[in-house]
Order: C-alpha cells, then sequence, then structure tokens
C-alpha cells in the first residue's frame, strides 16, 4: 500500500532521521533538501530510499555525519575538496556553489570533491548552475559495483551517473540526469523493497543471463545492464559513459576506481564528485544563448506525434510534472520503505511525522 505525505513533512521526516543520527543542524537540512528533492521529481531511488543504506555505512563506522568540506587545493577556476569523508550531499552543494562563484569572475569553475560519499540526485546540482544562468555539468562516482563491461562476465562499475544543464525557458531548463546503467541500482532496490519484479532489460543474474527478479542483484551477485543493455543494442556507449565518469571524478580526485580491489570496501567510502559551472556569455550574450536553447527545445516538444496520447518531451519535463502533482498531492511511499524508515526513527530516537 502506498501513503502519500505532504512534501515539507516528507522533507521534515528525512531530518529528523539524520538529525537523531547526530548530523549537525544545517548539514542535516540541506541533506533532507537534496533527499526531498528527489523524492518530489520522481526520482525515488535518490530521496528517502536511500536513508536504510546510509544507516548501514553509518552503523560501520564509514560515515562522518558532523563533516564540513573544505578546499585543499585551487586556482581562479578551479578547487579539489575535501568532503571529509561524510554523505556527499553538502560537499557536492558546496562544490557546485564554489564552481558558479569561480565562474562569475573567470567564465567557467570546475571543482573535484575526494574523501566522499553517495550525494543524491545529479540533477539537484545541475539546476543549481542554471538558476545562475550558467550551463551546468555534474557527475559521481559510485560504491556499488554491480555493472560488468560489455563482453565482461564480472562486475567493475557503478551506476556511475552524469547530469547535463543548460538555461533555457524560465523555470524549465533542459536537465539530463542519468545513470549509465538501463535504470539507477535504487530502481531496482525499491522493486526489492516492495516485493515486486523488474521490467524485462534491467538486470543479469550471476550467470549473465536475463532475469526479472530484483534479489538476483540485491542479493545473489547478480549485475545491472549498461545503458542499451545488450551488446547488440549498443550497451558499449553505457559502458565507455561510465568509464567517462570514472575519469572525471575517481581519476581526478586520486580516489579508488571501482575496479580496483577494496574499493568503497575499506574504513571510507571514498567516493569522488565533479562539478562544473560555465557562463555561456564566454561565446554569445547569455539571454540570446538561453532564447536559443528554449527555441531548440520548443521545436522538440512541437514533433509530430507518433502517439497522439504522448507529447513529446525534453530532459526535465516528465520530473517537473512530477514535482507539481506531489507537491499538490503529496510525496508517496511504499509500504515496505515506510516500515523501513519507521523502524529507523524509532531505533535512532527521532520523532515520527508521517501519519
Amino acid at each position: 500500500m502506498v501513503k502519500a505525505a505532504p512534501y515539507a513533512q516528507h522533507v521534515a521526516q528525512i531530518e529528523a532521521v539524520l538529525a537523531a543520527w547526530g548530523m549537525p543542524g544545517e548539514a542535516a537540512r540541506e541533506t533532507a533538501q537534496i533527499l526531498g528533492y528527489a523524492d518530489l521529481h520522481g526520482i525515488d531511488s535518490h530521496g528517502m530510499s536511500m536513508l536504510p543504506p546510509y544507516d548501514v555505512w553509518r552503523r560501520e563506522g564509514r560515515l562522518n555525519l558532523a563533516v564540513e568540506p573544505r578546499i585543499i587545493k585551487q586556482t581562479p577556476i578551479s578547487a579539489l575538496i575535501d568532503g571529509g569523508g561524510g554523505l556527499g550531499h553538502v560537499p557536492a552543494a558546496f562544490a557546485m556553489r564554489t564552481a558558479i562563484e569561480k565562474a562569475a569572475v573567470s567564465g567557467i569553475g570546475v571543482v573535484v570533491v575526494r574523501n566522499t560519499s553517495h550525494f543524491g540526485a545529479c540533477g539537484y546540482y545541475g539546476r543549481m548552475a542554471t538558476d545562475e544562468g550558467l550551463i551546468g555539468m555534474v557527475a559521481t562516482s559510485a560504491s556499488g559495483v554491480r555493472v560488468a563491461p560489455t563482453f565482461g562476465a564480472q562486475a567493475r562499475l557503478g551506476t556511475d551517473p552524469w547530469c547535463f544543464a543548460a538555461p533555457g525557458e524560465a523555470g524549465r531548463p533542459f536537465l539530463l540526469d542519468m545513470a549509465t546503467t538501463t535504470v539507477a541500482y535504487g530502481r531496482v532496490r525499491n522493486k526489492a523493497n516492495e516485493g515486486l519484479p523488474v521490467p524485462d532489460g534491467w538486470v543479469l543474474d550471476a550467470q549473465g543471463r536475463p532475469s526479472i527478479d530484483p534479489l538476483d542483484v540485491a542479493d545473489r551477485g547478480g549485475f545491472l545492464t549498461s545503458l542499451g543493455g545488450t551488446p547488440e543494442n549498443s550497451s558499449h556507449k553505457g559502458y565507455g559513459l561510465a568509464m567517462m565518469v570514472n575519469i572525471l571524478t575517481a581519476g581526478l580526485a586520486a580516489e579508488s576506481y571501482p575496479s580496483e580491489p577494496g574499493h568503497a570496501r575499506g574504513e571510507r567510502l571514498g567516493l569522488a564528485h565533479f562539478c562544473l559551472a560555465m557562463d555561456p556569455e564566454l561565446f554569445r550574450e547569455g539571454e540570446a544563448f538561453e532564447a536559443s536553447v528554449a527555441g531548440f527545445c520548443r521545436d522538440m516538444r512541437a514533433t509530430v506525434r507518433a502517439d497522439a496520447a504522448q507529447p513529446v518531451l525534453i530532459p526535465g519535463d516528465r520530473e517537473r510534472a512530477i514535482a507539481v502533482q506531489r507537491l499538490a498531492e503529496g510525496v508517496p511511499v511504499g509500504s515496505g520503505l515506510r516500515s523501513q524508515i519507521e523502524a529507523l526513527a524509532a531505533q535512532a530516537g527521532a520523532p515520527w511525522l508521517m501519519e
């Protein structure tokens, strides 16, 4: 059974759990806002459903909940930030703000975060850039190693997501936020939470055979498929994008690649993020650039429909429509996840706010 809670209540519940774990007030608020953003926009794999795995990492002593990110090296256009071994939301937001500040002066800012962890949905940080009239690019390495390279039968990669965002029509930027796998692992985890099968093409079992059982990946050593699904459907493209993400993140930050023994299995998670903000006025007048992107997006939406009932969308449209609906109707939480969060709150001594 799915129940919906008002968005503010949903975010407050996440914040209450984080605060009960010992995360300082401002960090707990910002982290909850970023997780809540994911749920509001229908990216349920990267919101409240991340609290159970965060709790596991916390209990294992692999998260510093009191962390404050700090710049350890910088130039007028770049910075390297140490995330302090905590959750990645606050360090990544700090990184994008730093990139935006540098872009305001020099036209471009590129920031890498080391010694960090899961940071929610990439699109949140891309949207930070477009809100300032800037182009944004964001990527992160991943802790879970669940993807085999094309023609391989051994997990070597994670979901390794990235985002590209560009300002255009006011309130409706181009916002591409994607895993380099067919789906993010969190969507498989959510199916497992509710005891549901996954669609064809999402996962393979431990022998590399197609499966619809999410537990084949969650518990039995199976794999997520690279974007494309099979070699015949060009899975090498998703595989190549995953390598690109890891080079921009782990490679620049001097963190481990997911192919290395012990990746994200030691005393810290050791992930890395990449944030870029670029001012289109390096090349042309900013308002003209935004108008051209807005026109390009209108052209796509005006495409003749293959199905009269299904409009053509641009990246970001679906998520924005879901956000409008969920602000009005509440954010839905499945019974399986809801019971997990209620148990976490009780164990931590956090108030239960979602009745």
